[in-house]
């Protein structure tokens, strides 16, 4: 029987290091079982089949089992649950809820902010305009975070000091924010370059694939941009 075009066929699908009898990569790069496209693995998320046959989301990528990677990005993971992507990988073991992408979205969300907290209890983060500022024309920021719903005005003033390698990002309401770093308010808040801004990097970009695209007045910024 000839397969049809947007069927994945398991054998041509590259999953993670934990299969080397089917010869996956083990570089930082893996193919996503949807697009084909191979990727660097901070611009997808890994997934693995649950015990009851269920697809679980793996954002730390240290679960055990098989790993299935996918585009950081609701409309390729949505594609992936209206096509069965998931059932064919795994030879009808696993199924991927309706709901996935959704719960993607929290997680990524949630890891957003638990990211934050932790950079502000190691020193890593400040916030406030003011010492933001200061952080910003002393050179000392790789991420630049806004509140999505901010003022445009100090944003914009913020933005304007920014190097070209600070990442600009407004991922998150003030008051999303301001409980992940225990204020009662917070629009401007910049992390030190280091690991830990790194990390943070890679989550922001895969939940920004999670979020509506806007413009300048909100919502979640590209990097380098408002």
């Amino acid at each position: 029987m000839t397969p049809q075009p947007d069927e994945i066929q398991p054998a041509a699908v590259d999953m993670d290091e934990s299969e080397s009898e089917m010869g996956e990569m083990t570089g930082p790069a893996r193919t996503c079982i949807v697009t084909r496209k191979v990727l660097d693995k901070s611009q997808m998320i890994r997934f693995v089949a649950g015990p009851s046959g269920d697809i679980v989301p793996d954002l730390k990528g240290d679960l055990p089992g098989r790993g299935f990677w996918v585009t950081a990005d609701r409309k390729t993971l949505d594609e992936a649950v209206r096509k069965h992507v998931f059932t064919k990988v795994t030879k009808g073991k696993a199924k991927a809820d309706a709901g996935l992408p959704d719960r993607v979205a929290a997680l990524l969300e949630r890891q957003v902010l638990d990211q934050l907290g932790l950079a502000k209890k190691s020193g890593h983060l400040v916030a406030g305009f003011d010492k933001v500022e200061i952080a910003l024309r002393s050179g000392k920021v790789k991420l630049l975070l806004e509140a999505s719903d901010g003022a445009a005005e100090g944003r914009g003033k913020l933005a304007r000091l920014a190097g070209p390698g600070v990442e600009i990002w407004a991922p998150l309401p003030s008051e999303a924010l301001a409980p992940a770093l225990g204020r009662l308010h917070a629009v401007h808040v910049a992390v030190k370059p280091g690991g830990m801004a790194d990390r943070l990097s890679v989550t922001l970009r895969r939940h920004a694939g999670f979020m509506p695209a806007v413009g300048s007045t909100g919502g979640t910024a590209v990097p380098g941009t408002l």
